[in-house]
Formats: structure tokens, C-alpha cells, sequence
């Protein structure tokens, strides 16, 4: 297992991010700290990724790894081979490159991401 070394003491609010991306239904606050980016995430009712997000990075399934914490809503995600998770308020979470999510009922998915924030919404050309 690695571990990763934090050398200085930094705060940054996602109220106030270095970056927000708004695809089709979709929210996306970074900040980075030191060496990592972290994402806030909001995905409003209606939101699928094959929706909102493949028009953006142009793949057939979601190609990022993707480790997490819900704050609040509910997501579905099913991997291309059929594995399907729910993740609500308070779940802890890791998904595979080769998925599809979607929103869960009428409240808002949000979600902090420790992985792939610098990466989701992005399109490929960037």
C-alpha cells in the first residue's frame, strides 16, 4: 500500500473553487490542495451520465475511476459487465473505469470525489 506524503498545511472552500464545470444537469466545484483535486459534485433530478456527461467526453461509458462520499441524493451506477450499485447519504464509495450512473428519485446526487475530479466533465481535446 503507498502512502502519500502532504507537505504543506493549506485550506481551500469549494464556495469559492478554482474551477466549476456545468455540463447538461451538472455542477462540478475543484479546488486543488497540495497535489490532489477534489470535486464537489451535483447532479440535479433527470441526470444520467450517458445524458449530461457523454456528450461532453465523447466515450461510450464513463472511463474514470471514481472513489467517493455521498453527502446527500442517491445514485445508481451499473458497470459495462452488469455489477449495479446504489449510493446514498453518508455511503463511502469506489467505481471502475466502464460505467453508467444515474440520479435516483427527485433530490439531488451530491458527492465529494478524491479521484477523478480533475478529470470528469472534461472533454477529451482538453
Amino acid at each position: 500500500m503507498s502512502v502519500n506524503a502532504v507537505t504543506n498545511l493549506e485550506v481551500k472552500s469549494h464556495n469559492s473553487p478554482d474551477e466549476t464545470r456545468h455540463p447538461d444537469k451538472t455542477t462540478l466545484d475543484l479546488v486543488t490542495v497540495g497535489d490532489y483535486t477534489i470535486g464537489r459534485m451535483t447532479f440535479e433530478p433527470g441526470w444520467t451520465w450517458a445524458d449530461c456527461i457523454k456528450p461532453v467526453v465523447g466515450t461510450d461509458s464513463c472511463q474514470l475511476s471514481h472513489v467517493g462520499f455521498c453527502v446527500s441524493g442517491k445514485l445508481d451506477v451499473e458497470t459495462n459487465d452488469g455489477g449495479r450499485i446504489s449510493i446514498s447519504a453518508g455511503d463511502s464509495y469506489t467505481i471502475p473505469p466502464g460505467h453508467n450512473a444515474w440520479v435516483v428519485g427527485d433530490q439531488p446526487f451530491q458527492g465529494v470525489e478524491f479521484v477523478s475530479g480533475a478529470e470528469f466533465a472534461k472533454a477529451l481535446s482538453d
